[in-house]
C-alpha cells in the first residue's frame, strides 16, 4: 500500500510541474510513513511542507491543491489535511489484507528489498586477536556483525563477511612464548612465570599438545632461557613489559626460526580453530579469514607505505617513520615503522583497507569495539592520503556487553585467564537468547546482560515471547487434524473479507510494514529494529490468540483466520532468521 501511495504522489508531482505550480527541475523525494495513531489515518505524507518553498505558497494551501489532484481510488476511503500541512490517508480495511497473499506467495522471500541494488559490501567483524577463546564481550560484536550482514543481504546488498586475523605482532609473540614457557614447566623446568604472560587454562592445553607431539625436543634449561632477561614486575628494577619482550627474544634465539615458527603455528591453528568452531555454533560464519601476516609476506604493507612516502605523507623522526595524520584532522601524527624496524598495527591496518578497496568492494563496514573510536580518523586519513575514498569506510562501534550473574559483574581479562567465554554463555542461556539479547539494543549503547531474564520462560523474556508466538501458531495448526479439519489456504485467501476484528486489521497492518522496516533498518545499519518489530508482531499475535478462537466451525472464517496467522508465522520466521534466532515449532 505504501508503494501505491508513493506512486500516486509521484504522479501528482508531475501534474504540479505541468501546471507550473513547482519548477520542472525541482527534485523531490516522496516520503510516506505509517501513522502511529490510527485516528490520523493509516499513512501520512509531509509532501506539501517539503514543496512549499518551491511552490511559493503556504504548506496548507499546497496540501489542499495536492488533495484536489489525487485520483479516486476505492482503496483510499478518506484523505485528510492535518496540522501545518500533513496529508493523512485512510485505507479500506480489506485492502490491508492483500499483504497476506503476498506473504504466503513469497514465503521466505517476503520482506526482501532492492534498496541495496546489488552494491558490494565487505563487513569485517569480530576480528578478535587469536590469543585465547572468545569472551562474552566479543559475542556482541559477533551477533551484531552477523545480523547486520544478514539484514544487508536481505535488503539487496552483495555482502561478504570477513574476519581479520591479527596473527602478527607482539601479542602473538607473547602468546607463543607463554605456551613455550608452560611447555618447559611440563618438561620439568622451574621458574616464575612472567606476570605479563598469558595464563589461561587454554595455554596449558596447547602446551600439552606441544609436549605430546614433540616430547622434550624443544626443552631448554630455565637458567639459559632467563639469562640476561630484565627483572619482572615486583622485583628490584623490574619492568614487566621489558621482561616479556626479553623472553620473546630469548625464545626466538634458543629455538631458532624453524622451531619458533612451529610453536607459533601450533598456537595459532589451535586457537583459530577453537574460535571458528565457537562462532559456527553461535550461528556466525565467514566467507573469508584474512591473515595479517599475509599482508606482510605479500609485500602489501611495504607497497602501501611506499605509496605514502612517495606522496610525502610519511617522514622520519628519531629513527621511526611517521604518518602525517594531523594533516587530515587527527590529534597527532602516528608511527608506522618503529625505530627497531618493526611495523606497527596501524601500518597493517593502512595496507588492509587499501587491499579491501583493491578487491573491488564499494562499501567497507568495520565493526569495532567502542574503545577504538579514536582510531577512525587516522584510518580514514590514511585512505585519503592514498587517493582512495575515505567515505567508502563506515565504522560501526559496539559497546561491550557487561555480564551479571547473581547480581555481580563478571571479570573478562584474556591475559589473566579470568573471563567468561562465549561458549560458557551459550551453554548457560542458549545461542538463541544470547543472539537476541546482544542484538536487541543499538550497538553503540551500553548493555547489561541479565542472565536471569535470558533464561526465564516468561513474557518478560523477549526472545521467549517471540518464539512462543511462532510455536503457538504451529500448535494451532497441529490441532486441525485431531479436530477433523484441514488447512485450506486457498479458501482462506478468498475469504479475507470476513476478517473484521481490530486485532486482525492491526496484524495485517503490521505485516505490511515488514518490507519497509527491512529497507530502513539496512540503510541505518540497525538490526535491533528487526528485534523491536518482532516483539510488536508477537504482541499482536498473542493479543489475537487471547481474544478470538481460530478453529471455528465456519470453514470460510476458520481458514481466513488461519491464513492470517500463517502469514504471521512466516514473517516471524523471516525476521528471526535475520538476527540468527531459531523459530521453534513447540516450546
Amino acid at each position: 500500500m505504501k508503494t501505491k501511495l508513493n506512486q500516486i504522489l509521484i504522479d501528482v508531482i508531475d501534474q504540479l510541474k505541468a501546471e507550473g505550480v513547482i519548477p520542472n527541475e525541482q527534485s523531490v523525494r516522496v516520503q510516506v510513513d505509517a501513522t502511529k495513531d490510527k485516528a490520523h489515518g493509516d499513512f501520512a505524507t509531509n509532501l506539501a511542507m517539503m514543496l512549499s518553498k518551491a511552490a511559493a505558497m503556504p504548506p496548507r494551501d499546497l496540501a489542499v491543491k495536492i488533495i484536489e489532484l489525487l485520483p479516486q481510488d476505492s482503496v483510499i476511503t478518506k484523505v485528510e489535511l492535518a496540522g501545518p500541512g500533513f496529508i493523512n490517508f485512510f485505507v479500506a480495511d480489506q485492502a490491508k489484507f492483500s499483504v497476506v497473499n503476498s506473504v504466503l506467495e513469497q514465503a521466505e522471500r517476503f520482506g526482501q528489498a532492492a534498496v541495496g541494488q546489488g552494491r558490494s559490501v565487505l563487513v569485517e567483524f569480530v576480528s578478535a586477536n587469536p590469543t585465547g577463546p572468545l569472551h562474552v564481550g566479543h559475542g556482541r560484536g559477533a551477533a551484531y556483525g552477523a545480523s547486520l550482514s544478514n539484514l544487508l543481504a536481505f535488503a539487496g546488498f552483495d555482502v561478504t563477511r570477513e574476519y581479520y586475523v591479527n596473527d602478527a605482532g607482539r601479542q602473538m609473540d607473547i602468546l607463543a612464548t607463554s605456551v613455550w614457557l608452560r611447555y618447559l614447566e611440563i618438561c620439568g623446568e622451574n621458574f616464575d612465570f612472567p606476570s605479563n604472560g598469558y595464563k589461561g587454562d587454554y595455554i596449558y592445553a596447547v602446551s600439552r599438545q606441544l609436549f605430546d607431539q614433540h616430547g622434550d625436543r624443544l626443552r631448554k634449561p630455565a637458567f639459559e632461557v632467563f639469562a640476561g632477561v630484565c627483572a619482572d614486575e615486583g622485583q628490584e628494577q623490574g619492568d614487566k613489559e621489558q621482561h616479556i619482550d626479553d623472553l620473546i627474544t630469548r625464545a626466538k634465539a634458543l629455538l631458532g626460526a624453524q622451531d619458533y615458527e612451529l610453536v607459533f603455528g601450533l598456537v595459532l591453528k589451535d586457537i583459530l580453530t577453537d574460535i571458528e568452531e565457537d562462532l559456527a555454533e553461535f550461528g556466525v560464519t565467514f566467507d573469508n579469514w584474512f591473515s595479517e601476516r599475509s599482508l606482510m609476506h605479500s609485500g602489501v604493507v611495504d607497497a602501501a607505505l611506499e605509496k605514502l612516502q612517495q606522496s610525502g605523507q610519511v617522514y622520519e623522526n628519531n629513527g621511526a617513520l611517521w604518518f602525517r595524520s594531523t594533516d587530515y584532522g587527527d590529534e597527532k601524527d602516528r608511527v608506522v615503522v618503529r625505530e627497531n624496524g618493526l611495523k606497527t598495527y596501524f601500518a597493517s591496518d593502512i595496507a588492509y583497507h587499501f587491499n579491501k578497496l583493491e578487491r573491488g568492494y564499494e562499501t567497507l563496514i568495520d565493526i569495532w569495539g567502542a574503545d577504538h573510536h579514536g582510531y577512525i580518523p587516522r584510518v580514514k586519513a590514511a585512505m585519503q592520503a592514498m587517493d582512495t575514498s575515505p567515505d567508502a569506510l563506515e565504522v560501526q562501534l559496539v559497546q561491550f556487553a557487561i555480564l551479571y550473574r547473581g547480581g555481580e559483574r563478571a571479570q573478562m581479562s584474556t591475559r589473566s585467564g579470568q573471563f567468561v567465554t562465549l561458549r560458557e554463555l551459550r551453554d548457560e542461556v542458549g545461542s538463541d537468547a544470547a543472539r537476541f539479547f546482544y542484538v536487541a539494543r543499538k550497538s553503540e549503547q551500553h548493555m547489561d546482560f541479565d542472565l536471569d531474564l535470558a533464561k526465564s520462560k516468561s513474557n518478560e523474556n523477549p526472545v521467549y515471547y517471540i518464539q512462543y508466538a511462532h510455536a503457538r501458531i504451529c500448535n494451532v495448526l497441529n490441532q486441525l487434524e485431531p479436530k477433523g479439519y484441514q488447512l485450506d489456504l486457498a479458501q482462506g485467501l478468498a475469504n479475507l473479507n470476513l476478517l473484521t476484528e481490530s486485532h486482525e486489521t492491526d496484524l495485517a497492518s503490521k505485516l505490511a510494514q515488514f518490507p519497509e522496516l527491512i529497507s530502513r533498518a539496512a540503510l541505518a545499519r540497525e538490526p535491533h529494529q528487526v528485534a523491536y518489530y518482532l516483539k510488536d508482531l508477537a504482541h499482536g499475535l498473542h493479543s489475537y490468540y487471547n481474544s478470538q478462537q481460530f478453529i471455528v466451525e465456519d470453514d470460510a472464517l476458520r481458514n481466513a483466520r488461519l491464513a492470517l496467522i500463517c502469514a504471521v508465522q512466516q514473517v516471524l520466521k523471516n525476521g528471526l532468521a535475520i538476527i540468527g534466532v531459531s523459530a521453534p515449532e513447540n516450546m
